[in-house]
């Protein structure tokens, strides 16, 4: 129906109706939570409910009555319609998935006024009543006949809940013994010490103790049982954090109050560090609101120009990453500018080489496509309008960039202007490297602890630190 029109108080007849007819969902629920802020637990609670009279999620009671008042408004007597009283009364709960069909009927006219009083009904699927009651509204008396609004798209998020099943499937998980490096400031402290608390690592601060005390003190969190390893600023934290874990003492890395170069200098140090046959690489882990899943990206921290046995291991790394996460079979979307492959343009090409490398066993555990321009690789709608058939195109888990510079616009882009959370880790060393912005809050923190933990045990087969 593309235009909306009411009808007069001239053109009413008592006894005319008017009917819509909505099945209660989730959203309808939060929407309106959010909208009225009514919270209460029978509603949005779904444990609580289970235990309530009604064993079940219901739907707020004024649900039923503002859909009485759509139907008003835009039906019958339509636009123009003056709302004067309305008396409900509640019969029967609305859970999830129950079907309401709203009647309304024209009692009365009273010209005087232009009043019209209409009875309202409101049933379920099995036919029963849900809500009854009457309204009384003043009629319009001029002709309304309008192009339907559309409304905008609503999308519900819930901030960090994402973020917050991740940390809760380290559980039974035990903790890993972490050097934080650094932490000269109360977030980098914070985010320690409730990782700790979380049972995510047992950490060990390592920097300038009178500067790791002061933060702490200045910030009201207790050190009391943190080891701290002394020493005399951050380029030393950076070098006791690597050969501790060069040395077996720690199972992770974890960045405090440090520029990301400082800290990785003495991982990649060829004797001292840790590195491995693997080329290091960074992924951001994003919950980005728009989109249905958990999203990471890689390499937009470490690599600048990477080539195509550099692009394997940033490849292999994130699926590594996702698996451990509890991704079956990680969707590996090879990002350029086109989907088809152009000698002119590198990244399609090393993304076409990539796709046979995984045929042949070179690159295990995910399913892989590429090229693909961002659009296709997210949405199913563009790959579908371009003709783009995969099981990857709409549906990725991980997206790899051709070089740091994209892959970090990209991820700097949903965080900034889409919302998305963050949380990051450095894989590819001796041990998983947590690594996040010194601006990154508590969640992040965790969240990125989290990973990590989950990605050394899964690599340690449960032995991890």
């Amino acid at each position: 129906m593309q235009y909306i029109e009411n009808r007069t108080f001239d053109e009413i007849k008592v006894g005319d109706s008017a009917e819509l007819t909505r099945t209660l969902k989730q959203g309808d629920i939060e929407l309106f939570a959010v909208m009225s802020g009514d919270v209460n637990p029978a509603h949005v609670d779904a444990d609580f409910a289970q235990s309530d009279m009604f064993h079940k999620v219901i739907a707020h009671g004024m649900w039923g009555g503002a859909l009485i008042s759509a139907v008003l408004g835009t039906e019958l007597p339509g636009p123009g319609t003056i709302y004067l009283n309305q008396n409900l009364s509640f019969k029967q709960a609305v859970g999830l998935g129950d079907t309401v069909t709203v009647r309304i009927t024209v009692a009365e006219k009273s010209a005087k006024h232009h009043h019209v009083t209409l009875d309202c009904l409101c049933t379920n699927q099995s036919g029963e009543t849900v809500i009854e009651g009457q309204a009384l509204v003043v009629a319009p008396t001029q002709k309304v006949r309008r192009p339907r609004v559309m409304l905008p798209e609503v999308h519900l998020h819930e901030r960090g809940a994402r973020f917050a099943r991740l940390i809760k499937a380290t559980a039974d998980l035990a903790p890993i013994r972490t050097a934080v490096v650094h932490p000269c400031d109360a977030l980098s402290i914070e985010g320690a010490l409730e990782a700790g608390k979380q049972g995510i690592i047992i950490p060990i601060l390592v920097g300038p103790k009178t500067k790791i005390e002061a933060a702490a003190s200045e910030a009201q969190l207790d050190l009391s049982g943190i080891e701290i390893v002394d020493v005399p600023h951050s380029h030393a934290a950076a070098e006791r954090a690597v050969a501790m874990g060069r040395e077996g003492k720690v199972g992770m890395l974890m960045k405090g109050k440090i520029h990301t170069d400082e800290l990785l200098a003495p991982v990649v140090d060829k004797e001292l560090g840790l590195r491995t046959e693997r080329r290091m690489s960074h992924v951001f882990a994003l919950d980005v609101p728009t989109y249905p899943k958990p999203l990471l990206i890689s390499d937009a921290a470490i690599n600048i120009f990477p080539d195509l046995q550099t692009k394997r291991d940033i490849v292999q790394n994130a699926i590594d990453l996702a698996l451990a996460l509890g991704i079956t079979l990680p969707k590996v979307a090879l990002l350029s500018a086109v989907e088809t492959v152009t000698p002119t343009i590198p990244s399609t090409v090393d993304a076409s080489a990539l796709c046979k490398m995984a045929e042949r066993g070179q690159i295990i555990g995910g399913l892989l496509d590429g090229p693909l321009a961002f659009d296709n690789a997210v949405s199913k709608a563009a790959a579908e309008t371009k003709d783009i058939h995969s099981e990857v195109a709409g549906d990725a888990d991980i997206l790899i960039a051709p070089d740091l510079e994209s892959g970090n616009m990209i991820a700097k882009q949903l965080i900034y202007l889409a919302g998305a959370d963050a949380a990051g880790v450095v894989l590819g060393a001796r041990i998983p490297i947590v690594l996040t912005s010194r601006a990154d809050g508590v969640m992040s923190r965790l969240a990125s602890a989290a990973m990590a933990q989950l990605f050394a045990h899964a690599q340690s087969g449960g032995t991890a630190i």
